[in-house]
């Protein structure tokens, strides 16, 4: 597992009064007439996860960039929102404070989802602020409905039958308790490909299993009833879309319908063998996708300019 540079960290509040926890990584530079800052990647972990999930990648990337994580509400250092905090709307909100409290005016990032980080990006589509600093975007492991009827969780032929267990098994209400060998092989076989190394599967197990029982319960109400599809038809910045081709939460016919709908998209990757939990399984790979889209659409348009 990689570990995570010291960052500085900050609290945006969000339009409900959430507090949300923010790291910014990497240097900033001086430049001709001022400071100039490094090109800035926004990242948004998913379901169960923190900034943590993002360890590999803040380690590569904040050599050269700027590098912006934040913990989703009610994960890792954010509070467990009340009753009424859990919904796409109020993942826009969180999306809307952290750019508010880390970019300056008109400057322009890169932005990875991962899982239900990806569904806050689409959720933000039409947000002013979104708008304003989103110069590509990176869909990974996730999509934007259906994603109880299309889950592979369960090992039965779609139907009836097959959603309405997805539906309980991801939304149960017993807590993890500690990790476990047991735990770690029903996290592997669930989120992540059967060649996934030890060490990484036991990275994953110890993120979800820290996870607030309240806050899992919450979202997974919110992704059951998910329905984002206009909101990726609406993202008109260039993006890319990477899946596992062993993901069992979002399996590759969600990428594909992401892919279809995108009115602008750049790069499909499969990536053979990996499950849902693809910045961690691979996390060369991602890092990669966000770097080409770095150089691609950010440095490249400040060269010409």
């Amino acid at each position: 597992m990689s570990a995570v540079p010291q960052g500085r960290e900050l609290t945006a509040v969000s339009a409900d009064g959430s507090r949300i926890h923010v790291e910014v990584h990497g240097p900033v530079r001086a430049g001709a007439g001022g400071a100039a800052r490094r090109p800035a990647v926004v990242l948004a972990h998913g379901w169960t996860c923190s900034t943590r999930f993002w360890a590999a990648q803040i380690a590569d990337l904040a050599v050269d960039h700027r590098v912006i994580v934040y913990d989703q509400r009610g994960h890792g250092r954010s509070p467990v929102p009340g009753r009424d905090g859990y919904s796409t709307d109020a993942l826009a909100d969180d999306l809307e404070a952290v750019l508010a409290a880390t970019l300056e005016p008109g400057e322009k990032a890169v932005f990875a989802g991962h899982s239900m980080g990806g569904m806050t990006l689409m959720a933000a589509v039409r947000r002013p602020a979104f708008r304003e600093h989103a110069g590509a975007v990176l869909l990974c492991s996730t999509g934007s409905s259906r994603l109880v009827e299309e889950s592979l969780v369960v090992p039965l032929r779609p139907g009836r039958v097959r959603t309405r267990l997805t539906r309980m098994i991801l939304g149960a209400r017993a807590p993890l308790g500690p990790v476990t060998p047991l735990s770690k092989r029903i996290l592997r076989y669930g989120t992540m490909g059967p060649g996934s190394a030890p060490e990484r599967v036991t990275q994953c197990a110890g993120l979800v299993h820290a996870c607030p029982r309240l806050s899992r319960v919450g979202w997974a109400h919110v992704l059951a009833a998910l329905d984002l599809d206009a909101g990726v038809r609406e993202l008109s910045v260039p993006t890319a879309v990477i899946v596992g081709t062993a993901d069992r939460l979002t399996p590759p016919v969600q990428a594909r319908a992401l892919v279809a709908a995108l009115p602008d998209c750049v790069a499909f990757t499969e990536l053979t063998g990996m499950g849902h939990m693809t910045p961690v399984e691979a996390p060369e790979a991602v890092t990669a996708a966000i770097r080409e889209l770095v150089t691609t659409y950010l440095t490249a348009k400040e060269d010409v300019a």
